[in-house]
């Protein structure tokens, strides 16, 4: 599988700075993970609903990462209505 490259995160989170790209880069994640990380971002009842289990590892990672940047776009709603693994 392929990693996530420059071009990929900036593809993916076009109005992001360098830092955001660099954390998404960062989490040695595929192309493939940031797919299902930005699925859970767009919809996530559909995938709960579905019984696919909470984005965690990676995905977690990176639904952590999108979900902050979707935040701050939003003018400071820091919940983005994504459970993770991760949160505890």
């Amino acid at each position: 599988m392929r990693r996530i490259t420059r071009e990929d995160a900036i593809k993916a989170v076009g109005g992001a700075d360098d830092v955001v790209i660099s954390q998404i880069i960062g989490t040695g994640a595929t192309v493939d993970e940031l797919a299902e990380a930005q699925a859970w971002i767009a919809n996530d009842e559909p995938l709960i609903n579905t019984g696919r289990p909470l984005p965690s590892g990676r995905v977690g990672e990176l639904v952590d990462i999108l979900s902050e940047l979707q935040a701050a776009e939003d003018d400071g709603d820091e919940s983005s209505g994504v459970p993770t693994a991760n949160e505890g």
